[in-house]
């Protein structure tokens, strides 16, 4: 709203600026003058008015920098605050695929502990039965050679 108060104060002075131009170029025709001094009197309206136009320009341009300078400004605040934004999800997606990969690591160590305690178990079975084997084998050969020298005899 402002933007547009200061653009109809410019409008509205350019107007007054050009109709006292007109005003007084039309003053000056019908004024009873001198060539000479008619002449004299458009070169120095004319040159208020090219003075004023000049003021009125930098006036414009002052706004348009002030404009741009707002813009800028607005720009590099939203980039800044989205920049923020990016990164905060980042790190929060980082810490929770960081979190994940430990739980996931941590299992898997355990699984194979487990897996390791298993077989230990197993491999400490199988022993076992394999030494009843061979005691059994041993027994039956000892039964056996006990009875055929019973029957030597």
């Amino acid at each position: 709203m402002a933007e547009n108060q200061g653009s109809s104060a410019a409008e509205k002075l350019t107007f007054l600026l050009i109709g006292g131009g007109i005003g007084a170029t039309l003053a000056l025709l019908f004024a009873p003058k001198t060539g000479r001094e008619l002449r004299g009197d458009i070169a120095d309206y004319t040159k208020r008015g090219v003075d004023a136009a000049g003021e009125q320009a930098r006036v414009i341009g002052d706004r348009a920098s002030e404009l741009y300078g707002a813009a800028a400004s607005k720009a590099s605040e939203a980039y800044g605050t989205a920049a923020g934004k990016v990164s905060d999800v980042y790190g929060t997606a980082a810490g929770k695929v960081s979190g994940a990969y430990g739980t996931a690591r941590e299992r898997v160590v355990a699984g194979a502990e487990t897996v390791s305690e298993v077989a230990g178990r197993q491999k400490e079975q199988i022993a076992a039965a394999i030494e009843a084997g061979k005691q059994a084998y041993r027994e039956e050969k000892r039964k056996a050679g006990a009875a055929g020298e019973g029957e030597e005899a």
